[in-house]
């Protein structure tokens, strides 16, 4: 990873990560992945797997997961028009005035779309399945679109959307082995353009390991856009606009935590999302439940109210989620975490290893 003097800038959250790294395929195994284990108190570094989670928590912990479930995001197409080629990925859905439901989307084609645009969506063997109305640019470059259906947007998508992969796999094709690995095996509440992926570590057979050792668990819900993964764009991290995604936590999660802290157990969050909904919804200071909109940013710097521990995979340069992990771990620790995950032939990203941050 680039040394920077100021920590505060976004270079010293940037690092080479070559494209051989980046993980294509998941393993057949989830629990089989490679675990970088970082003790904060002891500054150590152990290696180890994600399958000896059982023997690395106790029992007074409690593991809080995502339970987000990945909606078929990716759509395909072509502009009627021109004729001309067309990718879409859903974001979120949009109510106007009136009730009127739209679509916010990511648009990639040739040329330049206009408002009142029609685009038809077409399926793998290439048949027209829906047609789509360019309503409204919207922010980000992304733009608003009406489905013309009455079906509910999970519906629609399911008919006609495709497993939003990152490009950063396959360019962003996928097979048919991702419509199940690229979704956690605890996934209920549609709604993500990508998944949680720290999450897909995790097997029945491992939750049932984990349970048998006392260790309890318990759920909250953010829907992860692709913001996510965007780069920081400015010169200092503090002047980066947050993104917003939508949370949740349950009076049943609050209870498991304080009835955790109250045992002096450790709060082990499984992915950055997990961590981020936990810390809204302590924003008094102590966990409460909580339903909304989320745009919290976690830079160094910060002060934990609820999370004592995090599972993570290792994260694209310059990125918030880089961010995060460094404010909660130390920066110094994640510099050498991420190089020794270098050296050792660690694989990145949401098909890769993981990381636990106790």
């Amino acid at each position: 990873m680039t040394r920077s003097a100021n920590f505060d800038t976004a270079d010293f959250f940037d690092y080479e990560l070559p494209a051989s790294r980046i993980a294509q395929q998941p393993l057949p195994d989830r629990a089989a992945a490679r675990l970088l284990v970082l003790d904060r108190a002891s500054q150590t570094i152990q290696h180890m797997n994600v399958r000896d989670l059982p023997d690395i928590l106790a029992p007074t912990d409690l593991l809080v997961v995502n339970d987000s479930r990945v909606v078929p995001a990716r759509l395909h197409g072509r502009r009627v028009e021109t004729e001309g080629r067309w990718e879409g990925l859903f974001l979120s859905e949009v109510i106007r005035a009136g009730g009127r439901r739209l679509l916010r989307l990511l648009s990639k084609t040739r040329g330049t779309l206009r408002v009142g645009e029609r685009i038809v969506v077409v399926g793998e063997q290439g048949q027209d399945l829906a047609v789509l109305e360019l309503v409204a640019r919207d922010s980000g470059g992304t733009w608003l679109v009406d489905p013309c259906t009455h079906e509910s947007t999970i519906e629609f998508l399911s008919r006609v959307g495709r497993v939003p992969l990152p490009g950063y796999i396959r360019q962003g094709v996928a097979q048919s082995d991702d419509i199940e690995r690229y979704q956690t095996v605890f996934a209920t509440q549609p709604g993500s353009a990508a998944a949680p992926t720290a999450g897909l570590h995790f097997t029945p057979a491992l939750l049932h390991q984990l349970s048998e050792r006392g260790i309890k668990k318990a759920e909250v819900t953010l829907h992860v856009g692709i913001d996510t993964f965007r780069p920081i764009s400015t010169h200092k991290i503090e002047d980066h606009e947050m993104h917003s995604e939508w949370c949740a936590v349950s009076e049943e999660t609050v209870m498991a935590v304080h009835k955790t802290q109250q045992q002096h157990g450790r709060v082990v969050a499984v992915g950055t999302t997990a961590v981020r909904s936990l810390e809204t919804s302590a924003h008094s200071g102590v966990a409460e439940s909580y339903g909304g909109a989320t745009k919290l940013y976690i830079r160094p710097g910060y002060s934990f109210r609820v999370v004592n521990g995090m599972l993570t995979n290792f994260h694209m340069p310059r990125t918030t989620l880089m961010v995060l992990v460094s404010a909660f771990a130390g920066r110094d620790l994640i510099q050498r975490a991420y190089k020794e995950a270098m050296e050792n032939g660690y694989r990145f990203l949401s098909y890769g290893d993981a990381m636990l941050i106790l």
